[in-house]
């Protein structure tokens, strides 16, 4: 489906658990420079879908956010991890959880849509057929791990639901829309906890009109209906894009929880907005050629 007019859009998030005061200048220039390499694919032709799944691999295997590389351990010394993928051209999607060590649980999501009759796998179930795809693992859990910037031991061993994802949503010049998440979860989960991230039409949401990404504290996520409610209120209700993110924002603190989403409309729209002290987030487009990079409140 051709736009007509190379129009391009690319959002990414770091997570919704930025801290007000700390210093994220390392990670505002990683989110730059991965925005940059992904305008590049967008304007070489690569399609969302893949955009998307190249954006969040790299925030996966950088080790700067709570997911992939940065995630932490459960309460039962774990590492489970969550990730899930839809091709909005198609509405084809792939979604893993609880699925242990592996460095890329964004390209098992993906290898699960492509390769897969399910949309999701979890656990042994998951890493089974992660290592069928021969999709790389983590040999040395113990090294591989490390906590990300602004993150504390004192903040893994909390139960308060602090937490942290990462995704991303693009508009190719074709006129298709993607979105990706990926996340290690809140801190001091129990084993086998799932939040929104590989729940398609939650977490992760993407069809021929909107593409969104949600960050945050995934059982209100869930509660209130997360991507797919703001797709509906932007599509069915009349909302402009803005306004259906904060209605599902709203929902989510009404219910006593905070996070953030990212989305991009098939006009090249983007929204990329918060309840929480901050989110880590960056954004391109073919009408905003520069990188916008920020993590301060901005409502």
């Amino acid at each position: 489906m051709m736009n007509g007019s190379n129009q391009y859009a690319l959002a990414l998030h770091g997570g919704a658990g930025a801290k007000l005061g700390e210093d994220y200048t390392i990670v505002e220039a990683h989110l730059s420079k991965l925005t940059a390499i992904g305008e590049d694919m967008l304007r070489e032709g690569v399609s969302a879908v893949n955009v998307v799944e190249k954006m969040v691999s790299e925030l996966e295997l950088s080790g700067l956010y709570v997911a992939g590389k940065g995630s932490a351990p459960n309460r039962a010394g774990q590492v489970e991890l969550d990730a899930s993928i839809m091709d909005g051209a198609t509405r084809q999607a792939g979604a893993v959880a609880v699925i242990k060590d592996v460095q890329s649980p964004i390209s098992v999501a993906r290898a699960v849509m492509d390769h897969s009759p399910s949309v999701m796998l979890a656990g042994d179930g998951a890493n089974a057929f992660a290592a069928e795809q021969g999709l790389a693992a983590v040999d040395d859990p113990a090294s591989y791990y490390v906590l990300p910037l602004g993150v504390s031991k004192d903040d893994v061993s909390v139960r308060d639901m602090y937490h942290g994802t990462v995704g991303a949503v693009a508009l190719d010049i074709d006129g298709n829309l993607a979105a990706a998440t990926s996340t290690g979860g809140v801190f001091g989960k129990p084993e086998g906890r799932v939040g929104d991230t590989p729940i398609i039409g939650v977490g992760t949401w993407a069809d021929q009109d909107i593409a969104i990404s949600c960050t945050g504290t995934g059982e209100y996520f869930i509660r209130s209906g997360g991507a797919l409610m703001i797709a509906n209120r932007f599509k069915l209700a009349g909302d402009t894009l803005e306004e259906a993110v904060w209605n599902m924002l709203e929902d989510v603190g009404a219910l006593g929880g905070d996070g953030g989403a990212i989305a991009v409309s098939k006009t090249g729209e983007i929204a990329m907005l918060f309840n929480s002290d901050g989110m880590k987030r960056a954004s391109i487009s073919s009408a905003s050629p520069a990188v916008s990079t920020t993590f301060t409140p901005c409502r």
